[in-house]
């Protein structure tokens, strides 16, 4: 009866099949070709592991070729784990004589015995200690020379061997990630050439996680040194001569080829502090006292009395003086209805313009500024690099210089003469950076504006300082009388050594404020000049901020010449005359 349905029953069974044949061919083909290299990378995943091998970070040397920043070999104790589900009476053993050793709890029910447990069932590796002492790695050598599940591993750690020493340089390197980097100076500016490049390694693992062979894919490559024009030996001396209690900066710079042989800003850090995470009280702490501002390139500080050297110029360069003008110093002069009173309360009574800059007598100056423009003032300020950036590849400041266009704009008031007289001492709205008056200083004895350098390779960059030759020979004997006869004869008592200077008190706030505390005194300036045994001639340049008077600065930088002579004379000593030869 059903037997003429049979054919087509088997017909539509075939095709059944065949279509499930060819959804099958069809899925095993999609697998196979289109699929391959997503599911052979994904089987690759489940037993090869790819590691990074951190390279050595590059070294940061001084201009000798002293170490200040490099790497610091450190150990550290891990357990690695062999596959039992738990520890052995010895093992227990084992990690009780190691908390002993470490000083820290390995034999209790602790977090870190569970890690110790999870690494030893599954066969891995965890850390008990990090950069354990030497005295340390020797017991454990001793006393478990061949423990199959001790493993030392053998690490780098950034050092600063001076410490604080030049820290706002160097900078520091804080975590980002499970990665150190760059967070400031040298180390930020020159992250990718100090870090170098990393290595690669890829382990077989087993089902566990348990490493069973590993292939080195591409060595590590160490980072290239970075050589500074810091000469440690004149940085430790002015680290050490700087007040540790005092903010300020102090800089020591060739003014020829514009090498940084020094640089002091007070407050300062260490830099290892942020090699491990610190804690918020900590953090806090350190905020409290800015240390991390570099006074030398990022600070504006009034010039006071140091801006004088170029007010005389502008006048001597515009013809209102000459180098023998004399003037009678009454101790103040009138401006209008209000007396701008001289350092000397009771006058200076007949004073030369040689004396006036020696002595810092300001009445020469207001009578000058009578005469004088304040936008003639502000270009000279500029030609002597004020208002502008040095051009050191550090972030800098750049400083103020006002102008009556500018008061116009920003004040909506016209220039007054009062302000012109306030300029000519260095006060009212001017600011500078301390390496811009490092620079100044220089100009005047190089007849060039050099652009300062904390690198070695850096080419050197100069441009014409627009003065006529008859000018800078006079500041330069008025910096010289200020040693002899002026504001820092108490430097003439050293011998050998020459020594040109200007010292400078700059108003932070009104006299009468001063005995509110010490934030509204005064801040301090000591710059120079000096050469030594023909060394070359460095300038200096020192600031104590709220010092009250420049009698701080100077008594820093006498010390840092009595010091640095020491210095030198050990390095070249005076020969000693044969009374036989």
């Amino acid at each position: 009866m059903y037997a003429p349905h049979a054919p087509r029953s088997a017909a539509w069974i075939t095709y059944a099949i065949f279509f499930v044949i060819c959804i099958i061919v069809a899925r095993l083909s999609y697998l196979q070709i289109y699929l391959n290299h997503l599911l052979h990378a994904q089987s690759e995943r489940n037993y090869l592991r790819t590691e990074y091998i951190k390279p050595q970070r590059g070294n940061i040397r001084d201009i000798n070729g002293k170490l200040l920043a490099t790497n610091q070999p450190t150990i550290h104790v891990q357990w690695y784990g062999t596959g039992q589900y738990r520890l052995t009476q010895e093992q227990r053993n084992t990690l009780e004589e190691l908390s002993a050793i470490l000083d820290i709890p390995l034999h209790t029910e602790s977090e870190k015995h569970s890690d110790i447990c999870r690494a030893e069932r599954w066969g891995k590796t965890c850390t008990l200690a990090r950069e354990i002492s030497f005295e340390q790695l020797s017991k454990i050598k001793e006393q478990f020379p061949l423990n199959q599940n001790i493993s030392l591993c053998f690490d780098f750690k950034r050092y600063y061997p001076y410490k604080k020493y030049a820290c706002h340089l160097l900078g520091y390197l804080g975590s980002l990630d499970v990665q150190l980097v760059g967070k400031m100076g040298l180390e930020k500016l020159f992250h990718d050439r100090l870090e170098g490049e990393y290595g690669q390694i890829i382990k077989t693992i087993n089902s566990t996680g348990k490493s069973l062979a590993q292939k080195e894919l591409k060595k590590a490559l160490s980072g290239i040194d970075i050589q500074t024009t810091i000469d440690i030996d004149i940085q430790s001396i002015a680290e050490t001569v700087f007040p540790h209690d005092r903010s300020g900066t102090f800089i020591i710079m060739d003014p020829a080829n514009g090498y940084i042989n020094a640089l002091v800003s007070r407050p300062n850090f260490d830099p290892s502090i942020f090699l491990n995470p610190i804690s918020a009280d900590e953090w806090n702490a350190l905020q409290e006292e800015r240390p991390f501002i570099n006074r030398a390139f990022n600070a504006e500080y009034p010039p006071g009395s140091i801006f004088k050297l170029i007010s005389t110029a502008a006048a001597l360069e515009e013809g209102l003086i000459e180098p023998d003008t004399t003037w009678n110093c009454k101790g103040y002069v009138w401006c209008g209805k209000r007396k701008f009173w001289c350092n000397r309360r009771f006058g200076h009574n007949e004073i030369s313009t040689l004396e006036s800059l020696a002595q810092s007598c300001n009445t020469m100056f207001y009578q000058v500024g009578k005469k004088l423009d304040i936008d003639t003032i502000a270009d000279y300020a500029q030609r002597f690099g004020l208002s502008k950036k040095t051009g050191i590849m550090l972030r800098e400041k750049t400083g103020f210089i006002p102008t009556r266009s500018w008061k116009r704009t920003m004040k909506g008031e016209p220039w007054w003469l009062g302000e012109t007289l306030s300029v000519m001492i260095g006060q009212s709205y001017l600011l500078a950076t301390p390496i811009q008056i490092a620079r100044m200083i220089g100009s005047i004895f190089t007849g060039t504006l050099v652009t300062p350098h904390i690198l070695a390779q850096e080419p050197i960059n100069t441009m014409p300082l627009e003065l006529k030759e008859s000018t800078r020979a006079f500041l330069k004997k008025s910096m010289k009388k200020v040693v002899t006869k002026g504001t820092g004869r108490r430097l003439k008592q050293l011998s050998d050594i020459t020594i040109y200077a200007k010292t400078s008190t700059a108003q932070t706030s009104s006299l009468e404020k001063r005995k509110l505390g010490e934030k509204h005194l005064e801040h301090g300036w000591f710059v120079g000049y000096f050469m030594y045994k023909g060394q070359s001639p460095r300038v200096i340049v020192v600031l104590a901020e709220h010092a009250g008077s420049a009698r701080v600065p100077t008594s820093i930088a006498k010390d840092f010449f009595v010091e640095y002579k020491k210095h030198i004379d050990r390095i070249y000593p005076t020969p000693q005359i044969n009374a036989f030869a």
